[in-house]
């Protein structure tokens, strides 16, 4: 009961309110004035000998500070480098280097850094772009001179020359391409008392197959580390060890998939960490994005009860401190490690795939972030969790990631005489750091041991990781950029976050809307973490209510007015023994009907004005968005969607009624592809043109349904709806709820049935003004054909 309250914690810290949360994570993360004292004498220390040494910076963190993403320049050598392993051919690769090296000011660095390798980078880079400005302005033909240039040298060895530089750049981050590399590069650092953590490179298995590649390269990575270090003596957490990300074992980990997912990976993971054990390895699950957080804790918790890794004091977990609930998983790991019997390594890292959170979070609609949204409140949860750790420490394993001198000094000030704890760098960051780190503890400081986490793999697995690198580095916020900017007063990189948090208001960043709010003008359609538990549970419970409570039907809706026709069932196509409702099919006279009323209809509708028909679809907007258990409901047993898909679908019908409900008003500046329109600020397209027949696929049953019908009846047509002949019930109910929100039963009419005989019915009509279709390229030729008759 306790871990089941623990976890319920965390489910409800995920998308917490970010000022209130930081409140009380200020509580927890106020230093006493004798831990705020040490801290600034260790940190002070730590900097000012970093910047008096001239070993501060390696080549690669002189160009990150040169070429910061504060920079033009900097921006486009990111996305050159982010991009140019990923493309397969060499033309295109030419081009890629052409465009971003155009029209930059490369010469302002030459010269501005110590360094010969930025220097020889800025040297080439100026080049290239003079040759391309010269282009640029006109005076000479950029191809010709690229022909030019590559007929001397060879187009081949510029592209290559920029390759290599991009890799060697990536090289910098990575301990060896082989196991066999990396440890003959770790010995020596081990040698100097460095602990390491081989991690193998690559991301997310996509197949089976990838998967198996995967658990063979960990397995074979355990072998080597193992023949190299087959001493079983010492504790465990002083042993070389490696980390497993456990996306990279199997093709599908998601929350939605969790029964196969514990099916299928538990099995082989616990035989892989066994082997582990075995050999007095350590292995850490690593951290990855925060919606696969619950099920990496599901996973974590079932192996510690497997009968091989039970008691096992070995099996460790990686908390990203930026998320919201990185203090409830210490709280609830530290419960698991009581119930199992064991001490759990814990390393607190602080997060590398922020951007990437905050962009998921707006696309998927939620209702705030599941990670604080200034630095200031990250690094306030860190030290938070700091705290917790140590307090914890009989039950739980330290290990604190850091580039950060006055992180390292708070942790140090926290943990008082406590040396029972690792600190954790990459390799390739933060090397000065910890070697002045290392001088402070020989000679008398006390420090606790280090830890290098060590990528193993070549460059076709590099991009991701290479990426995450730079942009920590290049980062402004970044403690390394800040360190090498001789400009930045000590007393600022030393600043206390916690005290410069409690003085912010709002403390969430006003400057990063709400992902409801980041369009101006409207509210997108409010979404959901189905990667919650709690989430998830909810939403499809009611969907099995609206099913178990409801009988759905689709027939005729002409005038206004159901047209009941000879009915048949309809059943689920995953289980076509399941009835789901009944359905009855439009019949030409239908159509011919409904066109009459829709014609003479329309003028009214025109002139009622795009104010007023706004205010119809925000109401439907506000209503299918109530009904939200019922469409998806029907968009899981109709139309076959899953849970997810059902959700986005129905969002982006939302979203569909308050983007034509906003260009109704004229409330932004309307398209320029739109016929007939002019200005900045007007009604879409003025004036309706008459009857528009809206046929809408089988695929997005809801989503293009409603905004093929939203955008005819926002620009003053009357419409004709022709849901595709699989999913009538899903149209039926999106119908009914256009009436209910004020859309005139005259001016849209449902016409469910064979789309044939419906558009040989109407289409050649000349009170047919146009035609919203999404299908099949032979229902585009038959409309095409009844349009020309």
């Amino acid at each position: 009961m306790m871990l089941q309250n623990l976890r319920q914690a965390i489910s409800a810290a995920i998308l917490a309110d970010e000022d209130a949360l930081l409140d009380q994570l200020i509580e927890k993360a106020q230093l006493t004035p004798a831990e705020q004292a040490a801290t600034e004498v260790l940190a002070t220390e730590l900097i000012n000998q970093l910047r008096s040494a001239r070993r501060r910076r390696t080549g690669v963190d002189a160009f990150t500070q040169e070429y910061a993403l504060s920079s033009e320049e900097g921006v486009v050598l990111m996305c050159l480098a982010e991009s140019l392993l990923r493309v397969p051919d060499a033309e295109t690769q030419d081009r890629l280097i052409r465009d971003k090296v155009a029209g930059r000011d490369w010469d302002r660095h030459l010269g501005r850094s110590d360094s010969t390798f930025v220097n020889a980078s800025t040297w080439a880079l100026m080049l290239t772009g003079q040759v391309v400005e010269a282009a640029q302005s006109g005076r000479w033909d950029f191809d010709a001179i690229w022909r030019s240039v590559a007929a001397r040298l060879g187009e081949p060895v510029i592209r290559q020359a920029v390759i290599a530089a991009v890799r060697l750049l990536g090289r910098h981050f990575v301990m060896g391409r082989t196991m066999d590399e990396a440890i003959a590069a770790a010995r020596p650092l081990m040698q100097r008392g460095y602990r390491f953590s081989f991690d193998m490179l690559g991301e997310a298995a996509v197949t089976r197959a990838d998967a198996t590649r995967y658990f063979e390269r960990y397995r074979t990575a355990i072998h080597a580390i193992a023949k190299t270090w087959f001493s079983r003596t010492g504790s465990i957490f002083g042993r070389p060890g490696i980390s497993i990300k456990l996306t990279a074992l199997h093709p599908r980990f998601e929350y939605a998939k969790r029964r196969r997912v514990m099916l299928e990976l538990i099995p082989d993971l616990a035989a892989l960490i066994a082997e582990a054990r075995d050999a007095h390895l350590p292995v850490t699950l690593d951290a990855e994005e925060a919606d696969r957080l619950d099920l990496m804790l599901d996973v974590f918790g079932a192996l510690g009860e497997e009968r091989s890794l039970r008691g096992w004091d070995g099996l460790g977990l990686a908390v990203q401190g930026y998320q919201k609930r990185a203090l409830p998983v210490i709280a609830w790991l530290a419960g698991l490690a009581e119930q199992q019997k064991r001490r759990i390594p814990v390393r607190l890292v602080k997060g590398a795939y922020w951007d990437s959170e905050i962009k998921r979070a707006q696309e998927l609609g939620l209702e705030d972030y599941p990670v604080f949204t200034r630095k200031a409140g990250t690094d306030t949860s860190y030290i938070a969790c700091v705290r917790a750790l140590l307090a914890a420490h009989d039950r739980l394993f330290p290990q604190f990631a850091t580039h950060n001198a006055h992180t390292m000094a708070v942790v140090q000030a926290i943990a008082h005489t406590n040396r029972d704890f690792e600190f954790q760098r990459l390799h390739g960051m933060g090397e000065a750091l910890y070697e002045y780190y290392e001088d402070f503890s020989r000679s008398g400081g006390a420090g606790a041991p280090a830890r290098i986490y060590a990528p193993v793999g070549s460059h076709e697995d590099l991009l991701a990781y290479l990426i995450r690198r730079l942009l920590e580095n290049g980062a402004n916020t970044s403690f390394v950029h800040r360190l090498a900017n001789e400009t930045a007063p000590v007393e600022k990189l030393i600043a206390d976050p916690v005290e410069r948090l409690k003085s912010v208001q709002p403390k969430r960043n006003p400057n990063i809307p709400l992902p409801a709010d980041i369009f101006a003008g409207r509210r997108t359609a409010p979404g959901a973490l189905l990667a919650d538990p709690v989430a998830a549970n909810r939403i499809t419970s009611r969907m099995r209510t609206a099913f178990d409570t409801e009988q759905f039907s689709a027939a005729p809706i002409i005038g206004g007015k159901v047209c009941p026709r000879t009915e048949q069932a309809r059943f689920d196509p995953a289980d076509r023994t399941r009835p789901i409702g009944t359905a009855s099919e439009a019949t030409p006279d239908d159509a011919r009907d409904a066109l009459t009323l829709a014609s003479a209809a329309q003028d009214g509708w025109d002139r009622l004005g795009g104010a007023r028909r706004a205010e119809m679809l925000e109401r439907a907007a506000d209503l299918f968005q109530h009904n939200r258990r019922r469409l998806m409901a029907l968009l899981v047993r109709e139309a076959g969607r899953t849970v997810q898909n059902a959700l986005n679908e129905w969002r982006e019908a939302i979203d569909y009624l308050r983007y034509y409900a906003l260009a109704a008003r004229g409330s932004f500046e309307t398209p320029e592809y739109l016929p007939g329109v002019t200005g900045e600020r007007n009604e879409l397209a003025l004036r309706g043109r008459g009857v528009f027949a809206c046929i809408a696929p089988w695929n997005f049953p809801l989503s293009i349904f409603t905004g093929q019908a939203a955008a005819a009846l926002a620009a003053g047509n009357a419409v004709l709806a022709k849901p595709a002949e699989q999913t009538p019930l899903i149209a039926a109910a999106a119908v009914r709820i256009f009436l209910e929100a004020g859309v005139p039963g005259d001016v849209l009419h449902l016409l469910p049935g064979d789309g044939a005989r419906i558009g040989q019915a109407i289409l050649s009509d000349p009170r047919v003004a146009g035609v919203a279709f999404t299908g099949s390229t032979e229902t585009a030729a038959l409309i095409n054909r009844q349009l020309a008759a």
